[in-house]
């Protein structure tokens, strides 16, 4: 018996594998990083920032039905808090949930078979970042992520 459940555990498992590779595809964009209004100020720091919101749109990008695509460009990030230089290696960013609160300027396209179902160009600001109950409290620019997630929940998900 035992020897039977082993190959349908397996094809069940390949099967949900091969199904997850059907899901939305995502392309995210960063407009002059350097530039940007408040990003880490070394490379290294502005590199891992680029990957760490790139996987967050490819986790919400999940959510969309198969054979829609979400194209995101990022024209500015102003991430909450202030930040002060306390050694050359490492910045410590503060925020005190006044006027440090996140900021993230964005034009986006929902597409499917080539044709755009959603586009539009946002300001996103949270003034209220510190008072909101937050799902990524865990991770790196939380923040911003939740603001980012009610953003895709309201502008992308709509309709799907």
């Amino acid at each position: 018996m035992h020897h039977l459940i082993r190959p349908a555990a397996c094809a069940l498992l390949a099967f949900g594998l091969a199904a997850g590779t059907a899901s939305a595809a995502v392309t995210v964009t960063y407009v002059n990083t350097e530039k940007m209004t408040d990003v880490p100020r070394f490379e290294t720091d502005r590199k891992s920032m680029e990957i760490d919101f790139r996987e967050f749109f490819e986790e919400q990008a999940r959510k969309l039905p198969a054979g829609q695509d979400l194209k995101v460009e990022i024209l500015d990030i102003d991430l909450a808090g202030d930040v002060f230089p306390r050694v050359p290696i490492r910045d410590v960013r503060v925020t005190q949930g006044t006027y440090d609160f996140p900021r993230i300027h964005l034009r986006y396209s929902l597409e499917q078979d080539g044709k755009v179902l959603r586009s539009g160009e946002r300001e996103l600001a949270d003034r209220n970042y510190q008072l909101n109950v937050n799902s990524y409290r865990n991770e790196m620019y939380h923040y911003e992520k939740q603001m980012l997630s009610e953003w895709f929940r309201k502008d992308v998900l709509v309709g799907n």
